[in-house]
C-alpha cells in the first residue's frame, strides 16, 4: 500500500488517536462558530495543528519532523498563494480601470432577470474552462455578477450560487487547471482520459443546475418587481463616475488570450494587472502611485448609491490577508495530520470496511470530502485519497480513471462549500460575503451551488448502479505490470 514513509522510531497512531485531533478541532470550530457567533476559524485550526503535534510527539515524532510535513504542503499549494495575491490586484486595479464597471453596465443593460443566474452560470463556467482556475473566475467575473444580481434585486446567495458553480465546473475540467492535472497525476492516468471521464457526472450536474437556476429566475425569485429605476440609477451613476466602454474589457481578454495559450496562470493573471493599470491611467486619469495604492489596498469610491459603493470598494492585495491567512492555517493543519498518520490511519480503517467497488468508490468521494473538511485544503484532498486509494482499485481491477473522478468530484467541487476550506474562504472574500461580519444566511449560497453538489452525488450513485465504472483496459493492465504498480487485495486489509 502506498503510504507516508515512517520515520524511524515512530509509530502509526491508532484510530482512536488519529481520530483525537479531527474530532476537538471540529469541536472547537463549532465552538467558535455555532455558540459565539464568530465566523474566524483561523485560531480554531492553529489549536487543531497544535493538538496534532501533541499528538505526534506522542508517537515518537520529533518537532523537526512535524515542522517539515507543515511546510512541505505550505510549500507546495504556495502557487495558489501567489494567485490569491494576483486576484487581490486584479480587483483593485480592474475596477479603478473600468473593466468591472464596464461589465456590470453591460449586464444590467443587455442581461434580463430571469435568466441572469442561469446566464451568470455559464458565462463562468466559459472564462473558467479558458483560464482554468475558479480563483480568478470568481474574484474577476463573479464579482462583476455580483453587482448585477444586486442591481436585479436577486439575493446574494442566489447569484453566489450561480457564479460558484460555474467558476469551479470549469476548473474541474480545464486542462489548463492544477487540479484537473492534479487528480490523474497521483492516481497514475493522463489528463485527457481523466476529463473525458468527468464527462457521464458534470453534463448532467450542469444541466441539472441550468434548469434549476432558470426556474428560480422564472418562478422563485420575486424578479417581477425588478425596479428599473434602480437599475437606471446604477448605470447612470456607473457612467458618471468612470468612462465605459467595451475597449475597457481588453483587460479580460488579454487574460483569456494567454490562458487559451496555455501561459502559465500566474503570468497571465499578473498580465492582467498590468493592462488593467495602464488602461486605468490612460482612460480613467488615475496616475501611478493611485494604480500601485489600488492594487496593494484595493479601490475605494464614494458615489452615493450604497449598492455601487459596497460592490466597488474592495480589491488589492490586504483584501485578501484574511484569505491568505486561513489558507496558510489550514494548510499547516493538514501537513500536520498527513506526516503524524492520523489522515492515513483513518483512510485505511475506512479501506477495511469495503468489500465491493461500490463501497470503494462511495469511500473515495466521502474521503475527498472529509480531507477537504477536515484538513481545509482541496490539494491535500485530492493527493492523498489519491495515493492512498489507487492499489486498491488496482487490485479489483478497475480503471484508476473511477478515483481521479471521485477525488476530483469530492476535492475540486467541494471545496468551495466548505467556509473554513481555502476554496470557501476564497468564495466568501472575493465575492463580499460578509460571512465574517456576521452576515450568515449568505451561507445559503453552498446547497445553491447545485453544480457542485450534485455531480458527486451522481458519482456515488453511477457507482452503485454499476454505470460509468469501467474496468481496467488490457493497456492500462500492461502499464501497471510494466511500472511494477502495486495493488491491494481488500481481504489483506480486513486479515
Amino acid at each position: 500500500m502506498s503510504e507516508t514513509k515512517r520515520i524511524s522510531g515512530t509509530s502509526r497512531p491508532s484510530l482512536l488517536l488519529a481520530l483525537i485531533p479531527v474530532v476537538l478541532t471540529l469541536f472547537v470550530l463549532g465552538i467558535q462558530i455555532f455558540y459565539f457567533g464568530d465566523f474566524t476559524p483561523h485560531v480554531p485550526l492553529a489549536i487543531g495543528l497544535a493538538i496534532t503535534s501533541l499528538v505526534g510527539v506522542k508517537l515518537g515524532f520529533k518537532w523537526k519532523d512535524i515542522e517539515e510535513g507543515v511546510f512541505h504542503v505550505i510549500h507546495i499549494s504556495l502557487p495558489s498563494v501567489s494567485v490569491l495575491i494576483c486576484v487581490g490586484m486584479i480587483v483593485g486595479v480592474w475596477i479603478a480601470s473600468g473593466t468591472v464597471p464596464t461589465l456590470i453596465y453591460y449586464g444590467l443593460t443587455l442581461l434580463s432577470p430571469e435568466i441572469f443566474l442561469a446566464a451568470a452560470m455559464v458565462l463562468c463556467a466559459v472564462v473558467s474552462l479558458s483560464l482554468g482556475t475558479s480563483w480568478g473566475t470568481v474574484g474577476t467575473v463573479g464579482l462583476a455578477l455580483m453587482g448585477i444580481g444586486a442591481g436585479f434585486d436577486i439575493p446574494m446567495y442566489w447569484t453566489a450560487g450561480a457564479v460558484v458553480s460555474g467558476a469551479f465546473f470549469g476548473d474541474k475540467i480545464s486542462p489548463l487547471s492544477d487540479t484537473t492535472n492534479l487528480a490523474p497525476a497521483v492516481t497514475g492516468t493522463d489528463v485527457f482520459s481523466h476529463i473525458k471521464n468527468m464527462m457521464p457526472t458534470t453534463v448532467p450536474a450542469m444541466l441539472i443546475a441550468f434548469v434549476i437556476y432558470l426556474i428560480a429566475g422564472f418562478s422563485f425569485i420575486d424578479t417581477g418587481d425588478v425596479s428599473f429605476a434602480k437599475i437606471n440609477t446604477i448605470t447612470t451613476t456607473l457612467e458618471n463616475n468612470f468612462t465605459i466602454s467595451a475597449w475597457l474589457l481588453l483587460p479580460a481578454l488579454l487574460v483569456i488570450i494567454l490562458a487559451v495559450k496555455r501561459m502559465p496562470p500566474i503570468p497571465s493573471l499578473f498580465a492582467g494587472v498590468l493592462a488593467g493599470g495602464i488602461t486605468a491611467m490612460f482612460t480613467q486619469g488615475s496616475g501611478l502611485h493611485e494604480v500601485l495604492t489600488y492594487a496593494n489596498s484595493g479601490y475605494s469610491i464614494s458615489t452615493g448609491v450604497g449598492e455601487i459603493d459596497s460592490l466597488l470598494n474592495r480589491g488589492g492585495i490586504q483584501s485578501m490577508m484574511w484569505t491568505i491567512s486561513l489558507v496558510l492555517i489550514a494548510l499547516g493543519f493538514g501537513g500536520a495530520l498527513e506526516k503524524t498518520g492520523c489522515l492515513e490511519t483513518i483512510i485505511a480503517s475506512i479501506m477495511t470496511k469495503v468489500k465491493t467497488f461500490k463501497g470503494v468508490q462511495t469511500a473515495a468521494v466521502c474521503t475527498s470530502i472529509s480531507t477537504n473538511l477536515v484538513a481545509g485544503d482541496p490539494y491535500l484532498s485530492i493527493a492523498l485519497p489519491g495515493r492512498m486509494y489507487a492499489p486498491v482499485y488496482r487490485g479489483m481491477k478497475y480503471s484508476t480513471l473511477n478515483l481521479s473522478r471521485a477525488i476530483e468530484e469530492g476535492g475540486t467541487l467541494v471545496s468551495p462549500l466548505i467556509p473554513w476550506n481555502a476554496g470557501g474562504a476564497f468564495v466568501i472574500s472575493a465575492l463580499g460575503l460578509g460571512i465574517a461580519e456576521g452576515n450568515i444566511e449568505n451561507l445559503m449560497y453552498i446547497p445553491l451551488a447545485f453544480a457542485c453538489w450534485v455531480s458527486p452525488v451522481l458519482g456515488i450513485l453511477y457507482a452503485q448502479l454499476g454505470l460509468f465504472s469501467p474496468k481496467a483496459s488490457e493497456e492500462e493492465l500492461r502499464n501497471w505490470e510494466k511500472m511494477g504498480e502495486e495493488s491491494m487485495d481488500l481481504s489483506s486489509l480486513r486479515s
